[in-house]
């Protein structure tokens, strides 16, 4: 009997170090999205999360640690557009209306995160090893489309073009210049054709 309820003791203290690592996690990614990580501090960390500031320490013994458990939590509950959605698409301004709709859209649910995150990229060096990978997953996602085009002298061009067009920063200078999504998809068509 003892065996049994020391399992059921040591499963409850399991949940419960879960659930505080889980508000942690919380915490850090609310901050990230309202103040950004530059004025995200463990002391308000602890107190969003509702817990002691030595308790965040040893959940993360650093920033890189937090770095990457909020990034991770926050792309499983914001993932990004995943190619394999367009790729049946053959026609070249079709494929690249779909990629370019369900990317824009991603950016419009995640702004004020990445707005955040972008802003204080440079500040940290974890930080910006997982934006490294997240603007590479972009990249890809812009070769993709590319790749729907016919090869020709404007090939370059046109991958240039969807370089650019995949990134944060062009999404966000459209949106504060009050051009929408559907303009914004227009324009980059109207230069790929051209």
């Amino acid at each position: 009997m003892k065996r049994v309820k020391r399992r059921y003791e040591l499963r409850a203290r399991g949940e419960e170090v879960a659930k505080t690592r889980a508000r942690i996690v919380e915490a850090i990614m609310q901050l990230h999205g309202e103040v950004g990580p530059r004025n995200t501090t463990v002391s308000a960390i602890a107190d969003r999360a509702g817990v002691e500031r030595l308790t965040v320490y040893r959940h993360f013994k650093d920033e890189a640690a937090m770095f990457a458990a909020c990034s991770h939590r926050y792309m499983e509950l914001n993932p990004p557009p995943d190619p394999s959605a367009w790729a049946g698409e053959i026609d070249p301004a079709r494929r690249t209306r779909r990629g370019l709709e369900d990317l824009y859209a991603f950016f419009g649910r995640t702004w004020p995160m990445f707005e955040k995150i972008y802003r204080d990229v440079g500040e940290f060096e974890s930080l910006k090893k997982i934006m490294d990978r997240f603007d590479a997953h972009l990249r890809n996602l812009a070769d993709d489309l590319a790749a729907a085009w016919r090869p020709n002298r404007a090939a370059a061009r046109r991958h240039a073009i969807l370089r650019h067009a995949v990134k944060f920063a062009t999404w966000q200078s459209f949106t504060l210049d009050g051009v929408g999504d559907e303009q914004k998809i227009e324009l980059i068509l109207q230069w790929l054709s051209g």
